[in-house]
């Protein structure tokens, strides 16, 4: 501890309290392979931090114990096995998140394990960070998680960046292969666009290059990893130059005379008379007060939780951005963007996920995997579906227009995470890169005559019939006696059948997840577009995942999409085999095939279940008509 920090100590224990609440704070990660010593490193950094912390105890403290360098020792090898064993627990297979602090600065490490299977737990702990510590293993140099973990750091706008060459100490702190190491890392850290990287080398299990200066290297003359990290810059500094942006987390109205627009400011400043734009409405206004808590603000900063007032009464819902008139965020519904992959379960293009970025959640799907990113050698390769812990650049569509910045002009507005619509659990974080230019050009055209008209000219209520089951369920058969007999009545259908459609509209077209997916949305497309052309539209497909039935549910009107599961006992289905289809995939002829080696996924809540099994096809079809005229589709 510094001379100043004891005599304040000594004088105004209050006011050293004071200065140390009031320290700047660094969120960082250390990261790596498995072994390279990250656990260690850590515990090294909380030792030494509580040896300070004692050190300032004993400046005020005459009868407090001091300890001898063996009992130090015994304290550290303790840490280090405890943070040891809870990672052989799995406790910190997630996230862990430690605090200390020294003179100069308070800290918050996010410890990630090195394993591959979790590096998207890396992900999630380096999205908050000002910097990074990124061990590598004299003995091993540059490993491949190494280079994946600091292709994500780039990715993920890390600027300040440590190359921590670890256990310097067995190999007998040669600075040959120091040397070595570096000067590999840092080919390939100029490649991916890390510009700003420290090599520090160290031996976390001896101290050395941690808090002093290391005799046994006396070739280094670097800074220690602690003084390192006391000076880094923290995203706070470039957030509060950055223009304003508030995405509204929610309109707070507690009486008729108030109405505020709440969040927490990502990035710049505000202040009352400021003139503000909402996007994506793009209404002005000027902003009346900032009001927290404890009072009206003068003036607000990056970080500050805060309610705005408008002058003007305009229209601002959650998940708006209030900015700056001068630079305001821009507004797009289609995007480049780069896509890690967090989950078990692919990733296809065509599939519908939720992104949520900033306080806005939206409906988006993956509309192209452009190409995939080998973090090994950088290469750029074509995909079709990206598997757990891939890197893909990838073209995405929203439902509607959002706010937005591009992830390297503001971290906190052009970054978003991808929601499963089933499970509701997150499954990959992305980064804009930039709006496509289609999606500034292409309008909604207007027409006079809509659905209802279309509707009212054939004297019926529009719907989509969707027919879901296994192969040889009976799923065209139910669908085609349906349509006869609706057709028979006088109304207007068409019957989307999955063998026809593969003739024509989706004959480039496999069997293959990514390609049952995309052959789903199309057939969804289209059946919402006779939808609105006032038809009745029946659809015979195995459509096996919930998704993509989710999907073409969305894209018609509340109460007009009726899905029928068509269940049948997979033994049934496999007995009928009406084309011979079961007894090849058998054989091992047809690959992904629904229900041998390719999943179906059952509805949940259909609306309507005929069991083939028990009912014959006229039965089935009857049922479904019954259930149309009980919601009301059809008259009678």
């Amino acid at each position: 501890m510094n001379q100043p920090n004891q005599d304040l100590i000594a004088s105004d224990i209050n006011a050293y309290l004071s200065q140390h609440e009031n320290k700047s704070l660094l969120r960082f990660i250390t990261c790596g392979s498995v072994d390279d010593g990250k656990s260690t490193l850590i515990g090294r950094l909380l030792y030494e931090s509580k040896v300070l912390f004692e050190d300032q105890l004993d400046a005020v403290a005459s009868d407090s114990k001091k300890w001898g360098t063996q009992g130090k020792e015994m304290d550290f090898a303790l840490l280090v096995d405890g943070l040891a064993a809870e990672r052989e627990q799995g406790i910190t297979i997630d996230v862990a998140y430690r605090f200390f602090a020294t003179d100069n600065r308070k800290f918050i490490v996010a410890d990630t394990p090195g394993h591959e299977q979790y590096t998207r737990n890396m992900v999630t702990g380096a999205s908050t960070c000002d910097a990074a510590v990124i061990l590598c293993d004299a003995r091993q140099g540059v490993l491949t998680q190494t280079k994946r973990h600091s292709y994500l750091l780039s990715l993920l706008g890390i600027r300040n960046v440590v190359l921590a060459v670890n256990k310097m100490d067995l190999m007998k702190y040669d600075e040959s292969v120091y040397t070595e190491i570096v000067e590999s890392y840092q080919e390939f850290a100029k490649e991916i666009g890390l510009d700003n990287v420290t090599p520090i080398p160290m031996s976390a299990l001896c101290g050395d290059n941690i808090l002093a200066r290391s005799p046994e290297m006396p070739w280094y003359h670097g800074p220690t990893l602690l003084s390192y990290l006391e000076t880094a810059e923290v995203n706070d500094e470039f957030r509060r130059n950055a223009p304003f942006r508030l995405p509204v987390q929610w309109v707070n109205r507690p009486n008729l005379d108030f109405r505020g627009f709440a969040g927490s400011i990502a990035s710049g400043t505000v202040k009352p008379g400021d003139t503000v734009r909402v996007q994506p409405s793009g209404k002005t206004s000027t902003v009346a007060r900032i009001v927290t808590h404890d009072g009206d603000l003068s003036e607000a900063i990056a970080g500050q939780s805060v309610t705005l007032t408008l002058e003007d009464e305009i229209d601002v819902s959650r998940g708006d951005i209030i900015s700056t008139t001068e630079e305001p965020a821009s507004t797009a519904d289609q995007f480049e963007s780069t896509i890690v992959w967090m989950h078990d379960e692919p990733m296809h293009a065509g599939r519908p996920y939720w992104l949520k970025i900033g306080t806005k959640t939206v409906s988006v799907t993956i509309t192209d995997i452009k190409h995939e990113v080998n973090v090994n050698t950088l290469e750029q390769t074509a995909a079709k579906q990206l598997e757990l812990n891939a890197i893909g650049v990838c073209n995405i569509n929203t439902d509607q227009p959002i706010a937005f910045d591009t992830f390297d002009e503001n971290q906190e507005t052009g970054s978003f995470i991808l929601i499963d619509r089933v499970g509701n659990h997150t499954v990959g974080a992305g980064m804009l890169h930039f709006a496509l230019r289609r999606s500034e050009n292409i309008h909604m055209q207007a027409t006079d005559v809509n659905k209802a008209r279309r509707a009212e000219l054939k004297g019926q209520k529009p719907a989509v019939v969707w027919f879901t089951g296994l192969s040889g369920a009976g799923k065209s058969t139910v669908a085609n006696i349906v349509e006869k007999k609706l057709a028979a009545a006088g109304h207007h259908t068409y019957l989307l059948d999955g063998d026809n459609v593969r003739h024509g509209l989706n004959k480039d077209l496999g069997f293959t997840d990514s390609d049952r997916v995309e052959n789903i949305r199309r057939i969804g497309e289209v059946a919402g577009l006779m939808v609105d052309a006032g038809m009745i539209v029946l659809t015979a497909f195995i459509s096996p995942f919930r998704s993509e039935r989710a999907l073409a549910r969305s894209i018609v009107g509340e109460g007009e999409f009726i899905e029928v599961f068509v269940e049948t006992p997979l033994a049934i289905a496999e007995e009928r085999d009406p084309k011979g289809l079961y007894k090849k995939a058998r054989r091992g002829e047809l690959k992904n095939f629904t229900g041998i080696d390719s999943p179906y996924e059952p509805p949940e809540n259909a609306e309507i279940l005929v069991d083939t099994g028990t009912l014959s096809a006229e039965q089935a079809a009857e049922r479904v008509i019954a259930e149309m005229r009980k919601r009301g589709l059809l008259e009678g």
